[in-house]
């Protein structure tokens, strides 16, 4: 099932496993791995941020789901979630730039590793099937990532921009429908 919650808890299970993979070798703290909005961090060290949710161009599902003899649910909607990450290492100015690159290095390394997500469990897993999750880091040029970079007063960090798909917001509309039930042939000469 994927309810209305499965947007927040795809952006959870990314940064759980940014937690259990980097925490304490990388980044000391589990609390300071999260979602947050750059303008907005907090404590945050290693953010994730999701700017934009998109119909899925990967599946579109229009047939109805049987779900009793008489019932049908309505389709599926399928979407794409673009996130960007960014580092906001805390240390003195004249190593952040290093330990921001190194921070970003290790939770790249860490999607590339893990780049398929089961859709039932929200847990990596080794091949892609069906609709299983995937994450893609896109290849954006400069002009287009600081023109995503919307926060007024805030100088442009470097940001890694992923995408995740397809994610299944299930439909909650069921319809009542009649079977048939009698049906008359006849022919003529």
């Amino acid at each position: 099932m994927a309810g209305h919650t499965i947007i927040a808890d795809v952006g959870a299970a990314i940064c759980n496993l940014l937690r259990q993979e980097m925490v304490p070798d990388t980044i000391m703290n589990p609390d300071t791995i999260g979602l947050c909005n750059p303008a907005d961090k907090g404590n945050i060290i290693l953010g994730l941020h999701l700017y934009d949710i998109k119909e899925s161009e990967e599946i579109r599902v229009n047939d109805m789901i049987d779900r009793e003899p008489n019932k049908q649910q309505y389709p599926s909607t399928y979407l794409s979630l673009f996130y960007m990450m960014t580092a906001f290492s805390t240390v003195d100015v004249k190593f952040r730039a290093e330990e921001n690159h190194r921070i970003l290095g290790k939770a790249m390394q860490v999607l590339q590793d893990n780049a398929v997500f089961s859709a039932e469990t929200l847990t990596p897993v080794e091949a892609a099937r069906g609709t299983n999750l995937r994450i893609q880091m896109l290849n954006l040029d400069a002009e287009v990532k600081h023109r995503l970079w919307t926060f007024p007063n805030l100088p442009y960090s470097l940001t890694v921009f992923y995408k995740v798909s397809p994610i299944e917001l299930e439909s909650t509309r069921i319809r009542t429908v009649r079977r048939v039930v009698d049906m008359e042939i006849s022919a003529k000469e």
